[in-house]
């Protein structure tokens, strides 16, 4: 789950990433709520870009993160924008020392680095502790069409002045999971500096998702995809499915 050196060219790499859509997306589920949203976890931040947009709406935000890197650039982030924002240095795997939040969200597909069902479990228990009754808790995640079909044993590529990389996705031993092989080139003075990152994520069906929400106390409000507000049947092509839960009362 770590980004390690990565973290220092991420907002690069992230450049064309749908950070307005996360937020536009979050702020109408919470408009749909009976709950007057005021606090906000946003898990799995990274360096900040959704939790910088959530907190300049007027909400006390808290990022989650794993990397330390990551959540230093978003610290500086929001120090610049004069933004109080609260970010924690935890494993989601071992989320600790929040209750009655409001709202959790977990985007860019992060819930998919949860690789096994029992971390999955243990996560979402982990998340419904921290919601207040009723909290909401939104996330995405890559479908498997879009996996199978899209990422898998397929090479992408990006070239700029400043830094480059290779990105080789390959298919993993399970259903649902794939290698990140990511080589990075960054411009060091005249000189380009090479490193490399390893990531594995996998996904799994609808239906596992929701048993594993229910299991931790969830109802399932809808489950969407690629940013749609409707609820309506999914799309089997779809590439990102949207899980709007909400924790029971009882």
């Amino acid at each position: 789950m770590a980004y390690e050196r990565m973290a220092n060219i991420y907002d690069q790499f992230m450049k064309d990433a749908p950070y307005d859509d996360w937020v536009s997306f979050t702020e109408e589920f919470i408009a749909r709520s009976p709950l007057k949203v005021t606090s906000i976890l946003d898990l799995g931040c990274g360096t900040g870009e959704i939790a910088l947009r959530l907190a300049q709406k007027g909400y006390a935000v808290t990022g989650v993160d794993y990397s330390a890197d990551m959540l230093s650039i978003a610290e500086q982030k929001a120090n610049d924008q004069h933004l109080d924002i609260h970010w924690v240095h935890q494993d989601l795997r071992a989320l600790d020392g929040f209750t009655m939040v409001d709202v959790a969200v977990c985007y860019c597909d992060v819930v998919n680095y949860i690789t096994t069902t029992e971390e999955l479990e243990q996560v979402f228990g982990r998340v419904s502790k921290a919601l207040r009754p009723g909290g909401l808790f939104l996330f995405d995640v890559h479908s498997l069409f879009h996996v199978e079909h899209n990422l898998v044993n397929q090479t992408f590529a990006d070239i700029d002045e400043e830094s480059s990389y290779i990105w080789f996705c390959s298919e993993g031993d399970e259903k649902g999971s794939m290698y990140h092989d990511l080589t990075f080139f960054m411009q060091d003075g005249s000189q380009y500096t090479r490193f490399d990152e390893a990531h594995y994520q996998r996904t799994y069906s609808m239906d596992v998702y929701t048993a594993l929400l229910q299991q931790a106390g969830f109802e399932i409000n809808q489950i969407t995809a690629d940013f749609s507000l409707e609820n309506k049947k999914i799309d089997e092509k779809a590439a990102r499915l949207f899980f709007i839960a909400e924790k029971r009362s009882g």
